[in-house]
Protein backbone atom coordinates (compact mmCIF):
# COMPACT_ATOMS: atom_id res chain seq x y z
CA UNK A 1 0.00 0.00 0.00
CA UNK A 2 1.43 3.36 -0.96
CA UNK A 3 1.83 6.25 1.44
CA UNK A 4 -0.76 9.01 1.14
CA UNK A 5 0.21 11.97 -1.03
CA UNK A 6 -0.78 15.54 -0.42
CA UNK A 7 -1.33 17.98 -3.24
CA UNK A 8 0.56 21.10 -2.24
CA UNK A 9 2.30 22.37 -5.41
CA UNK A 10 3.17 25.73 -3.89
CA UNK A 11 2.70 28.62 -6.30
CA UNK A 12 5.82 30.61 -7.09
CA UNK A 13 3.68 33.74 -6.83
CA UNK A 14 4.40 35.06 -10.32
CA UNK A 15 1.72 37.47 -11.52
CA UNK A 16 2.57 36.91 -15.18
CA UNK A 17 3.05 33.13 -14.86
CA UNK A 18 0.19 31.92 -12.67
CA UNK A 19 0.89 28.24 -13.36
CA UNK A 20 4.48 28.41 -12.04
CA UNK A 21 4.82 26.12 -9.04
CA UNK A 22 7.09 24.03 -6.86
CA UNK A 23 6.74 20.23 -6.96
CA UNK A 24 8.00 19.95 -3.39
CA UNK A 25 5.77 18.45 -0.72
CA UNK A 26 4.39 15.34 -2.40
CA UNK A 27 4.71 12.11 -0.39
CA UNK A 28 6.39 9.05 -1.88
CA UNK A 29 5.60 5.36 -1.49
CA UNK A 30 8.51 4.88 0.94
CA UNK A 31 7.33 7.69 3.22
CA UNK A 32 9.70 10.38 2.00
CA UNK A 33 8.74 13.84 0.70
CA UNK A 34 9.71 15.58 -2.53
CA UNK A 35 12.21 18.29 -1.62
CA UNK A 36 10.90 21.85 -1.81
CA UNK A 37 12.75 24.31 -4.01
CA UNK A 38 14.43 21.76 -6.29
CA UNK A 39 11.87 20.97 -9.01
CA UNK A 40 10.03 23.96 -10.43
CA UNK A 41 7.55 23.92 -13.31
CA UNK A 42 6.10 26.88 -15.18
CA UNK A 43 4.67 28.30 -18.35
CA UNK A 44 6.58 30.70 -20.64
CA UNK A 45 8.44 33.37 -18.69
CA UNK A 46 8.55 36.04 -21.38
CA UNK A 47 6.12 38.53 -19.80
CA UNK A 48 7.51 38.85 -16.29
CA UNK A 49 7.44 42.22 -14.61
CA UNK A 50 9.98 43.58 -12.17
CA UNK A 51 8.42 41.95 -9.10
CA UNK A 52 8.20 38.56 -10.84
CA UNK A 53 11.82 38.77 -11.90
CA UNK A 54 12.84 39.59 -8.34
CA UNK A 55 11.01 36.50 -7.06
CA UNK A 56 12.72 34.27 -9.62
CA UNK A 57 16.09 35.85 -8.96
CA UNK A 58 15.84 34.87 -5.31
CA UNK A 59 15.39 31.16 -6.06
CA UNK A 60 19.01 30.42 -6.92
CA UNK A 61 18.17 28.64 -10.15
CA UNK A 62 20.88 26.35 -11.53
CA UNK A 63 19.18 25.53 -14.84
CA UNK A 64 16.26 26.90 -16.87
CA UNK A 65 14.96 24.36 -19.39
CA UNK A 66 12.76 25.66 -22.21
CA UNK A 67 10.80 22.91 -23.97
CA UNK A 68 9.26 25.25 -26.56
CA UNK A 69 10.15 25.03 -30.23
CA UNK A 70 12.50 27.81 -31.27
CA UNK A 71 9.71 29.25 -33.43
CA UNK A 72 7.59 29.53 -30.27
CA UNK A 73 10.46 31.32 -28.56
CA UNK A 74 10.80 33.74 -31.46
CA UNK A 75 7.06 34.41 -31.49
CA UNK A 76 6.46 34.70 -27.73
CA UNK A 77 9.83 36.02 -26.61
CA UNK A 78 12.75 34.76 -24.54
CA UNK A 79 12.52 34.08 -20.80
CA UNK A 80 12.99 37.12 -18.59
CA UNK A 81 14.82 35.36 -15.78
CA UNK A 82 17.48 37.39 -13.92
CA UNK A 83 20.98 36.32 -14.92
CA UNK A 84 19.77 34.06 -17.71
CA UNK A 85 22.14 34.30 -20.70
CA UNK A 86 20.77 35.30 -24.09
CA UNK A 87 20.70 32.76 -26.91
CA UNK A 88 21.26 33.24 -30.63
CA UNK A 89 18.58 30.95 -32.03
CA UNK A 90 19.34 28.79 -35.07
CA UNK A 91 16.68 28.54 -37.79
CA UNK A 92 15.77 24.92 -37.06
CA UNK A 93 12.71 25.02 -34.77
CA UNK A 94 13.66 21.70 -33.19
CA UNK A 95 17.36 22.45 -32.58
CA UNK A 96 18.79 22.01 -29.09
CA UNK A 97 20.97 24.68 -27.55
CA UNK A 98 22.77 25.23 -24.25
CA UNK A 99 24.05 28.63 -23.16
CA UNK A 100 26.25 28.54 -20.02
CA UNK A 101 25.67 30.95 -17.19
CA UNK A 102 27.56 34.22 -17.54
CA UNK A 103 30.83 34.09 -15.59
CA UNK A 104 29.47 31.03 -13.82
CA UNK A 105 26.79 33.13 -12.13
CA UNK A 106 23.07 32.59 -12.53
CA UNK A 107 21.34 29.75 -14.35
CA UNK A 108 22.37 27.95 -17.50
CA UNK A 109 19.81 28.11 -20.31
CA UNK A 110 18.83 24.93 -22.14
CA UNK A 111 16.60 24.89 -25.20
CA UNK A 112 15.33 21.32 -25.53
CA UNK A 113 12.41 21.63 -27.94
CA UNK A 114 9.79 18.89 -27.78
CA UNK A 115 8.49 19.60 -31.23
CA UNK A 116 6.97 17.92 -34.24
CA UNK A 117 5.33 19.53 -37.25
CA UNK A 118 2.50 17.02 -36.77
CA UNK A 119 1.74 18.47 -33.33
CA UNK A 120 2.58 22.14 -33.74
CA UNK A 121 -0.58 23.28 -31.99
CA UNK A 122 0.54 26.88 -31.79
CA UNK A 123 1.08 27.22 -35.53
CA UNK A 124 -2.26 25.53 -36.15
CA UNK A 125 -4.04 27.89 -33.77
CA UNK A 126 -2.39 31.01 -35.14
CA UNK A 127 -3.36 29.95 -38.63
CA UNK A 128 -7.00 29.24 -37.73
CA UNK A 129 -7.53 32.23 -35.46
CA UNK A 130 -5.59 34.60 -37.68
CA UNK A 131 -7.95 33.88 -40.55
CA UNK A 132 -10.85 35.38 -38.59
CA UNK A 133 -13.01 32.63 -40.06
CA UNK A 134 -15.08 30.61 -37.52
CA UNK A 135 -15.36 27.82 -40.09
CA UNK A 136 -11.55 27.50 -40.15
CA UNK A 137 -11.43 27.20 -36.36
CA UNK A 138 -14.18 24.57 -36.45
CA UNK A 139 -12.41 22.67 -39.22
CA UNK A 140 -9.24 22.54 -37.13
CA UNK A 141 -10.73 21.78 -33.72
CA UNK A 142 -14.42 20.96 -33.96
CA UNK A 143 -16.24 17.62 -33.67
CA UNK A 144 -13.71 16.25 -31.20
CA UNK A 145 -10.66 16.98 -33.34
CA UNK A 146 -9.06 19.17 -30.69
CA UNK A 147 -9.23 16.49 -27.99
CA UNK A 148 -8.09 13.81 -30.45
CA UNK A 149 -5.09 15.95 -31.40
CA UNK A 150 -4.15 16.38 -27.75
CA UNK A 151 -4.48 12.67 -26.96
CA UNK A 152 -2.35 11.78 -29.98
CA UNK A 153 0.31 14.25 -28.87
CA UNK A 154 0.57 12.69 -25.41
CA UNK A 155 0.96 9.26 -26.97
CA UNK A 156 3.67 10.73 -29.22
CA UNK A 157 5.52 11.96 -26.12
CA UNK A 158 6.10 8.27 -25.32
CA UNK A 159 6.34 6.59 -28.72
CA UNK A 160 8.65 9.04 -30.52
CA UNK A 161 12.36 8.40 -29.86
CA UNK A 162 13.35 12.06 -30.30
CA UNK A 163 10.63 13.26 -27.94
CA UNK A 164 11.74 10.68 -25.37
CA UNK A 165 15.33 11.84 -25.73
CA UNK A 166 14.35 15.43 -24.93
CA UNK A 167 12.45 14.45 -21.80
CA UNK A 168 15.36 12.22 -20.80
CA UNK A 169 17.75 15.14 -21.22
CA UNK A 170 15.71 17.18 -18.72
CA UNK A 171 15.82 14.33 -16.24
CA UNK A 172 19.60 13.98 -16.64
CA UNK A 173 20.06 17.70 -15.99
CA UNK A 174 18.02 17.41 -12.81
CA UNK A 175 20.09 14.43 -11.67
CA UNK A 176 23.33 16.30 -12.35
CA UNK A 177 22.01 19.38 -10.50
CA UNK A 178 22.02 17.21 -7.36
CA UNK A 179 19.14 19.01 -5.70
CA UNK A 180 19.97 22.54 -6.86
CA UNK A 181 16.89 24.34 -8.28
CA UNK A 182 15.92 23.48 -11.85
CA UNK A 183 13.00 25.21 -13.58
CA UNK A 184 11.46 23.61 -16.66
CA UNK A 185 8.68 25.03 -18.81
CA UNK A 186 6.96 25.13 -22.18
CA UNK A 187 4.42 27.68 -23.43
CA UNK A 188 1.37 27.01 -21.24
CA UNK A 189 3.16 24.91 -18.63
CA UNK A 190 0.63 22.15 -19.20
CA UNK A 191 1.53 19.49 -21.76
CA UNK A 192 5.29 19.10 -22.27
CA UNK A 193 5.84 20.50 -18.79
CA UNK A 194 3.06 18.32 -17.40
CA UNK A 195 4.55 15.12 -18.81
CA UNK A 196 8.00 16.07 -17.51
CA UNK A 197 6.54 16.62 -14.04
CA UNK A 198 4.64 13.32 -14.26
CA UNK A 199 7.85 11.47 -15.16
CA UNK A 200 9.72 13.11 -12.28
CA UNK A 201 7.07 12.47 -9.65
CA UNK A 202 6.58 8.88 -10.79
CA UNK A 203 10.34 8.26 -10.69
CA UNK A 204 10.46 9.68 -7.17
CA UNK A 205 7.76 7.24 -6.05
CA UNK A 206 4.72 9.52 -5.91
CA UNK A 207 1.51 7.57 -6.51
CA UNK A 208 -0.43 7.94 -9.75
CA UNK A 209 -3.39 9.66 -8.12
CA UNK A 210 -1.18 12.49 -6.85
CA UNK A 211 0.69 12.69 -10.17
CA UNK A 212 -2.64 13.13 -11.93
CA UNK A 213 -3.79 15.70 -9.36
CA UNK A 214 -0.65 17.76 -9.90
CA UNK A 215 -1.23 17.63 -13.64
CA UNK A 216 -4.86 18.76 -13.30
CA UNK A 217 -3.90 21.58 -10.95
CA UNK A 218 -3.17 23.63 -14.07
CA UNK A 219 -6.93 24.01 -14.53
CA UNK A 220 -7.21 25.65 -11.11
CA UNK A 221 -4.14 27.88 -11.41
CA UNK A 222 -5.01 29.04 -14.94
CA UNK A 223 -8.80 29.08 -14.48
CA UNK A 224 -9.20 32.76 -15.36
CA UNK A 225 -7.29 32.30 -18.62
CA UNK A 226 -9.12 29.09 -19.53
CA UNK A 227 -12.51 30.75 -18.90
CA UNK A 228 -11.80 33.27 -21.65
CA UNK A 229 -11.00 30.62 -24.25
CA UNK A 230 -13.41 29.87 -27.08
CA UNK A 231 -15.22 26.54 -26.38
CA UNK A 232 -13.66 25.01 -29.49
CA UNK A 233 -10.22 25.73 -28.06
CA UNK A 234 -11.01 24.39 -24.58
CA UNK A 235 -9.57 20.91 -25.29
CA UNK A 236 -6.22 22.57 -26.04
CA UNK A 237 -6.33 24.96 -23.10
CA UNK A 238 -7.35 22.53 -20.36
CA UNK A 239 -5.44 19.71 -18.73
CA UNK A 240 -7.53 16.56 -19.08
CA UNK A 241 -6.88 13.34 -17.19
CA UNK A 242 -7.49 11.39 -20.40
CA UNK A 243 -4.48 13.05 -22.04
CA UNK A 244 -2.08 12.10 -19.24
CA UNK A 245 -3.61 8.63 -19.00
CA UNK A 246 -2.97 8.14 -22.73
CA UNK A 247 0.75 8.74 -22.20
CA UNK A 248 0.88 6.25 -19.34
CA UNK A 249 -1.10 3.77 -21.46
CA UNK A 250 1.62 3.98 -24.10
CA UNK A 251 4.25 3.31 -21.44
CA UNK A 252 2.30 0.20 -20.38
CA UNK A 253 1.93 -0.94 -24.00
CA UNK A 254 5.61 -0.68 -24.81
CA UNK A 255 7.36 -1.56 -21.55
CA UNK A 256 6.82 -3.99 -18.70
CA UNK A 257 6.80 -1.24 -16.08
CA UNK A 258 7.97 2.27 -15.31
CA UNK A 259 11.52 1.25 -14.40
CA UNK A 260 11.79 -0.66 -17.69
CA UNK A 261 10.60 2.49 -19.51
CA UNK A 262 13.10 4.56 -17.49
CA UNK A 263 15.98 2.40 -18.66
CA UNK A 264 14.93 1.21 -22.12
CA UNK A 265 12.64 4.05 -23.21
CA UNK A 266 14.50 7.00 -21.71
CA UNK A 267 18.01 5.54 -21.72
CA UNK A 268 18.53 6.31 -18.03
CA UNK A 269 20.20 4.04 -15.53
CA UNK A 270 19.46 2.69 -12.10
CA UNK A 271 22.20 5.00 -10.83
CA UNK A 272 20.33 8.00 -12.30
CA UNK A 273 17.21 6.88 -10.45
CA UNK A 274 19.03 6.42 -7.14
CA UNK A 275 20.73 9.82 -7.45
CA UNK A 276 17.46 11.53 -8.35
CA UNK A 277 15.68 10.09 -5.31
CA UNK A 278 18.59 10.91 -3.01
CA UNK A 279 18.84 14.52 -4.21
CA UNK A 280 15.16 15.38 -4.58
CA UNK A 281 13.48 13.72 -1.60
CA UNK A 282 13.87 14.14 2.15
Amino acid sequence: MTAPSTVTARSLGLAAAVNARDLGGYRTADGRTVRAGALLRAEALSRLGEDDRALLGALGLRHVVDLRSLDEVRHLGADLVPGLPAAVLPPDAAATLTVPALDGLGPTLHHLPVFSADFDLYVELRRALGSGDPAAVHAALGDGRGAAMMTAMYRWFVTDPVARSRFAAVLRLIVEADGAPVLFHCTAGKDRTGWTAALLLTALGVDREAVRADYLLTNERAAALIARVDPLMAPLARAEAAYLDAAFEEVALGWTGFEHFWQDGLGLTEEHLVRLRRACTV
